[in-house]
């Protein structure tokens, strides 16, 4: 699957969600993004809460994305990622302290956070005490 990749995008997380989003709706087995360190990080967080299968970076330079493996369930290979909302965008940052961080759909979901320990989930910096940027809900 060829996929091009737009390299003037001044948001790349609402670009990474918009392709996941839209690539899930299609049903497609993967899909591809521009690879930053922030699209890395919020790969890596989807892969160890479960949401995608795995995750590679493919190219060099400039022209590196990140591979994301969408995961289906039975037969109907219904999404495991029902939605993916972007909180904080460039426009309107929100930043939240650990005691205020929110709680997506009572703990089903995730929200992504930005933390100056790098890019975690809600519960993890809970856990630590931390907050950050709110970048995404995922559930």
């Amino acid at each position: 699957m060829k996929t091009a990749v737009n390299a003037h995008v001044t948001d790349t997380v609402a670009d990474l969600l918009t392709r996941v989003r839209n690539a899930n709706m299609a049903r497609h087995q993967s899909v591809r993004a521009r690879a930053t360190r922030l699209t890395r990080d919020i790969a890596r967080v989807l892969y160890e809460e479960g949401f995608i299968l795995g995750y590679e970076e493919v190219g060099e330079g400039i022209a590196a994305q990140v591979e994301l493996f969408l995961k289906y369930k039975g037969q109907q290979r219904k999404p495991i990622i029902t939605n993916l909302k972007r909180i904080s965008r460039p426009g309107l940052r929100v930043y939240s302290n650990h005691r205020e961080l929110p709680r997506v759909l009572g703990g089903i979901g995730i929200a992504i956070i930005s933390t100056s320990s790098g890019v975690m989930t809600d519960r993890e910096a809970r856990r630590r005490g931390i907050g950050g940027e709110v970048l995404c809900h995922v559930y």
